[in-house]
C-alpha cells in the first residue's frame, strides 16, 4: 500500500485560515505574514479566488508553504496540485479522499472529529489530524482526552482557536500546531493593511515560541 507523502517543512506553529475574495490579495498578505514569522497558510476553497490565490503564492512567495484548505472532494486535489499547493487540508476525510491524495503524492491533513475517525485515518497512513471543530467538540479537554488512548497521533486543532487559548493548545504533547482565521481578519484585509497582518503574525510567533 503506498504510504501518504509528508508534510513540507514549516517552521509557524500557527497556521492561518484565509478566505480569499480577491486574488490580488493574496501575495502582500502572504508577505504580510512571513514579516510576522508565519512560514505556512492554509487558503480554504470556499471561495472562486482560491484556485487563482494559491497559485499567485506558491509562483511569488517561494518562502511561504501554501496549503489548499476545505479540500473535501477527490476531484479537487489535482486542481491544488495543478494551482501549486504544497499540501492540503480537510474538515474531514472519506476513502476516495484519503485514496486520492496518496496516489497523487500531495500531502495531506485529514479533518476528524471523533476517535473513530482519527482510527479510520491512521489505518490509511495518517498520523496528524486536523481537529475540527475544536471549540465545539470540547476544546483542550477533547484532545487531551484522546492523548491516552491514541497516543502515537497529532492533531491540528482549528475551529474556536484564538491567541487567548492557543497556549494551552500548543502545551498538549499531541497538539503539533494550531490553525485559525484571526491573524487575517477580513477588515484588515479588505483595507490592505498588511502592517496589522505582520503584527498579529509576530504576536501570535512570539506567543508559539514561549510554549516550545
Amino acid at each position: 500500500m503506498k504510504t501518504p507523502a509528508p508534510l513540507p517543512t514549516f517552521h509557524s506553529r500557527v497556521v492561518p485560515v484565509v478566505v480569499v475574495t480577491d486574488p490580488a490579495q493574496a501575495v502582500p498578505m502572504a508577505e504580510a505574514l512571513l514579516a510576522g514569522g508565519v512560514d505556512v497558510i492554509e487558503i480554504t476553497l470556499r471561495s472562486s479566488a482560491a484556485l487563482a490565490a494559491i497559485e499567485a503564492v506558491a509562483r511569488a512567495v517561494p518562502a511561504m508553504q501554501v496549503g489548499a484548505g476545505t479540500v473535501t472532494r477527490a476531484s479537487e486535489v489535482a486542481q491544488v496540485i495543478a494551482a501549486g499547493a504544497r499540501f492540503a487540508l480537510s474538515p474531514g476525510a472519506t476513502p476516495a479522499l484519503l485514496d486520492a491524495v496518496t496516489a497523487a503524492g500531495l500531502p495531506f491533513i485529514p479533518g476528524v472529529a471523533t476517535p473513530g475517525e482519527a482510527m479510520s485515518a491512521r489505518d490509511a497512513g495518517f498520523t496528524l489530524m486536523k481537529c475540527f471543530p475544536a471549540a465545539q467538540l470540547g476544546g483542550v479537554e477533547v484532545l487531551k482526552a484522546w492523548g491516552g488512548p491514541l497516543p502515537d497521533l497529532r492533531f491540528c486543532p482549528t475551529g474556536g482557536v484564538s491567541l487567548a487559548n492557543m497556549g494551552q493548545f500548543l502545551a498538549l504533547p499531541n497538539v503539533a500546531m494550531v490553525g485559525g482565521s484571526w491573524l487575517t481578519p477580513a477588515a484588515a484585509v479588505q483595507a490592505g493593511d498588511w502592517a496589522q497582518i505582520t503584527r498579529l503574525a509576530r504576536e501570535a510567533t512570539l506567543a508559539a515560541q514561549a510554549i516550545a
